[in-house]
């Protein structure tokens, strides 16, 4: 494993997840979950994509396992797709 497939490093270029959330609240309430993470600077959730894609951008580097369990807290999964986005 390496510090880019481990890690999500702070910048603009974020790191992309999948989940298995659908509806609208809940992707609300992913976001809310994740932004209680220190670091962590904003969600955007890709509407069009299936199954539903976020990226995350951050001030400083936060662990994926770190944003895995705080999706779980919401009942639903996070799986990192990419390095960076595109």
């Amino acid at each position: 494993m390496s510090l880019l497939s481990e890690n999500i490093i702070p910048g603009n270029h974020g790191k992309i997840f999948t989940t298995n959330a659908t509806k609208e609240s809940d992707i609300n309430a992913i976001t809310k979950e994740l932004l209680k993470i220190e670091g962590v600077m904003d969600v955007v959730f890709d509407q069009d994509s299936y199954p539903k894609e976020f990226t995350i951008h951050t001030s400083k580097i936060i662990e994926v396992e770190t944003i895995e369990d705080h999706v779980k807290n919401t009942g639903f999964n996070a799986i990192p797709k990419g390095y960076f986005a595109l």
